[in-house]
This record gives structure tokens, C-alpha cells and sequence, in this order.
């Protein structure tokens, strides 16, 4: 029998066929191989490191290079790792270029809403853009999100904005109800309108037990990187312990009970693989074997950075979230702004002056104020459904009347053209 030719349809915005791996953008947190070997003032980092982008400065990037530090590239010495991420880039840039001029609101987040920003804190920025009618018909599914190079502007299609904050949504509820919120159309103020529609009790959930819950992994996943880079340093031993004495080691450390002693150097012993497991699978170990992790941990310069997840600035947004929630509960507004004692407390936990568990602790403390305030709570136990729903319908409305009469913007007259459906094969 003739062996059956299967033909996928894969839609795209554009081809993407013959893309180069070195040119095109590249987005902060790509993967990056270099391929020159750069000398540093004592080391030499060589050809086929791996790397991520953290930052650009015009035309160079700033690659983090697992067990060295942030250095500084030309984009020519550098290849992504994988070319689905230069196929990604290429998309989202695309979408950036063809929708960002239907942005209808726009709006500073982060630090500087809250009033904790300092000199190395970015500006962030969130918004809302509209579809131009054409994009919401044919084959291809156009982007509902849409981000800058740097990841400090993140804009939503207005459908999912909506729907986020009708789940109280943390970012999408700030994005909203800051004082810098900024429409740059009608639309985006009849959003600004109707946002009380989206206010509900359950901003106890979305903003405080979901933050707390979150710190507590955080400072799980603390003790394990913390255990990860004190069995690098063994590895470095001369010998290296074998596989069974690190797990052993590391069981002493586990403060997690367990049944009996071998259970808990059978629980080291599988984090230890999955460690290896982990680093083969980013292409920072050449094979997946307790071997290979040995000789990783004797070539890198120092411990492995810890998780963004686990970074300090982390830490005091969620314990602010917790805050931010109990007074918009007890208070029925929103203050996102914060000042006087709180405000040098959550400064000391930015800046990583304070112990990981001392915030967990003390937002465990909070949690009966949060409780309280979600039982005496004047706000509606859900958001208005009906009210949003009217709120699209509106704006589905007046997207097609302005471009049925060709209206000047980027909504009639000038809207981007529609993405275009493409065949290809895979």
C-alpha cells in the first residue's frame, strides 16, 4: 500500500520560510548561542556558550551567561537556540508594528504607580488595543496580546482584557483603576467608565490568597536553590562525591519530614536528577547523567543565579497585593499608592534586606485582616456580567461603524491591513 502523504495547513501571519537565524529581533528572555569566543578580563567566555538576553543598548545585547555574569554582545555573534524563537520574534514584532497604533488605553504600572520606584526601576507600561474589524474574521487568529521588545509594554485585545478583569484579574484591575490610566480613544474611556462593573469580592482570592499562596512556593523553591548551589560546591570537591552521598547530604538539609531516613535520601536523590535533567534540557550540560553535572559544576564560575521567580522585588509585590486587597475590601476603593511605615518596609524587601521567610511570615500575619475585610465587605460577591457584556457589544459596534464609513484612524481609514493566510508544509 502507497504510504498516505499527509499535508498540514499551518496559518501564519507571513511566511516565515528561509528566516535567518541571525537576523530579526531579539526579544529579552530569547536563548542565545554565541559564536565567538569573547575575552573577559579573566576568563574567556568561549564560542557555544548559552546565554539569555536580559537587555540591549541600540544594537548590542546583554546576554546572562549561566555561570559567569551579563556580557555584552553584538547581534551578529549571537544565533537563537532554537529557530521556533526567531519564528516567535518575527511574529511579535510583527503584531507589535501592525496593531500597536490601535492602542485605546495606556497605562504606567509597576513601581512608579505604586510609589516604590528607585533609579534601576524600569517603566512599565500595560494597555488595551481594539482589532480593526477585517482582523476579526478569516483563517488566522489574530494576536490577543501584544509585547514590546524589552517585555515593558504588554498590551491585551480588549475581549481579554475584559475577561481577565472580570475574574479580578491583579494586573488587569491595576492596569485599570491607577490614577495614570490614559485613554488615547473613546474606547478606551468608556472602559474607565464601566470599570466599577468589574470590582467584586473576588479580589480576596485573585489578589490576596493567590499572592500568599505565592510566597510560599517562593520559599520552597528558595531552600531548593539554596540546596542546589551547596551541592555545586561539593561537586567541586577533589573527589566529587558519588551520587549517593550528595542525596545523603542533602537529606540531612531537608527540613520536610519523611517517613524514615532512606525515603529522605530517596527524595534528594530524585531532585538531584531532576537537576540534571533540568540543566540538559537547557543545553547547559552536554548529556543528561550525574557525570556531566560534576563537570558543570567545576566549570562554573560561582553559584547559578536563582529563579526569576525568587528574586526580592518579587517578594514585596506580592506582600503588597495582600495589602492592596484588604483595603480595597474594607474600603471599597482601590489604593495602589503606598507611603509612611509600609512603604519603607516593602523599600527593605526590594532591595532584598529582608529574609524570604521573615515576608512570608509576616504576610501569614496579615491574612486574618484579609479575611476579616472579605467578611465585611461592602463590594459585590461577583462582577457585573451583563454590564461587560454590553460594554463589548458597544465597542464591537463602533469598530464596524468606523470602518463600514472608512472613518479616519486606525479603526476605518487606516487600519492595518489583515494578517493573511498561508499554506505551508510541515
Amino acid at each position: 500500500m502507497a504510504r498516505a502523504i499527509v499535508r498540514r495547513m499551518v496559518l501564519r501571519i507571513r511566511p516565515l520560510d528561509g528566516v535567518e537565524p541571525r537576523a530579526g529581533p531579539r526579544p529579552h528572555g530569547t536563548e542565545v548561542v554565541t559564536r565567538i569566543d569573547r575575552v573577559l578580563p579573566d576568563r574567556v567566555v568561549p564560542e557555544g556558550s548559552i546565554g539569555r538576553v536580559v537587555g540591549s543598548q541600540g544594537p548590542a545585547l546583554d546576554v546572562h551567561v549561566v555561570g559567569v555574569g551579563v556580557v555584552r554582545y553584538e547581534r551578529p555573534e549571537l544565533v537563537p537556540r532554537k529557530i521556533g524563537q526567531v519564528r516567535y520574534a518575527r511574529r511579535r514584532a510583527g503584531a507589535w508594528d501592525a496593531l500597536h497604533p490601535c492602542v485605546v488605553l495606556e497605562t504606567i504600572v509597576g513601581s512608579h504607580a505604586w510609589g516604590l520606584a528607585d533609579d534601576e526601576s524600569d517603566v512599565d507600561a500595560r494597555g488595551v488595543f481594539v482589532l480593526p474589524l477585517p482582523w476579526t474574521g478569516g483563517l488566522v487568529d489574530p494576536p490577543t496580546d501584544l509585547v514590546n521588545a524589552d517585555g515593558t509594554r504588554a498590551l491585551w485585545e480588549v475581549g481579554k482584557a475584559v475577561r481577565q478583569a472580570l475574574r479580578a484579574d491583579p494586573n488587569t484591575l491595576e492596569m485599570l483603576f491607577v490614577p495614570t490610566a490614559h485613554p488615547t480613544d473613546e474606547i478606551g474611556q468608556w472602559l474607565l467608565d464601566e470599570r466599577d462593573a468589574f470590582v467584586s469580592a473576588e479580589i480576596y482570592a485573585s489578589f490576596g490568597r493567590y499572592a500568599l499562596s505565592q510566597l510560599k512556593r517562593m520559599d520552597q523553591a528558595q531552600r531548593l536553590a539554596e540546596h542546589r548551589n551547596l551541592l555545586l560546591e561539593w561537586l567541586r570537591e577533589e573527589p566529587a562525591p558519588e551520587l549517593d552521598e550528595a542525596a545523603r547530604r542533602l537529606a540531612l538539609l531537608d527540613p520536610r519530614a519523611s517517613p524514615t531516613a532512606d525515603d529522605a535520601v530517596h527524595r534528594a536523590r530524585q531532585y538531584i536528577k531532576q537537576l540534571y535533567r533540568s540543566l540538559h534540557d537547557q543545553g547547559l550540560i552536554p548529556r543528561s547523567e550525574y557525570a556531566a553535572l560534576v563537570a558543570f559544576a567545576r566549570e562554573a564560575a560561582g553559584h547559578l543565579d536563582l529563579a526569576r521567580d525568587l528574586r526580592p522585588k518579587n517578594a514585596y509585590n506580592l506582600l503588597r497585593l495582600i495589602v492592596t486587597a484588604t483595603g480595597w475590601l474594607r474600603e471599597g476603593v482601590p489604593q495602589f499608592q503606598v507611603d509612611g511605615p509600609l512603604r519603607a518596609r516593602l523599600l527593605d524587601i526590594k532591595q532584598g534586606r529582608v529574609a524570604l521567610a521573615d515576608v512570608v511570615a509576616e504576610a501569614e500575619g496579615r491574612v486574618r485582616e484579609l479575611e476579616e475585610a472579605w467578611r465585611t465587605t461592602r463590594l459585590p460577591r461577583a462582577a457585573d456580567v451583563a454590564r461587560a457584556d454590553r460594554l463589548l457589544r458597544r465597542i464591537a459596534e463602533e469598530t464596524a461603524r468606523r470602518w463600514v464609513n472608512r472613518a479616519p484612524g486606525p479603526l476605518g481609514a487606516d487600519a492595518p491591513a489583515p494578517p493573511e493566510a498561508v499554506w505551508t508544509e510541515e
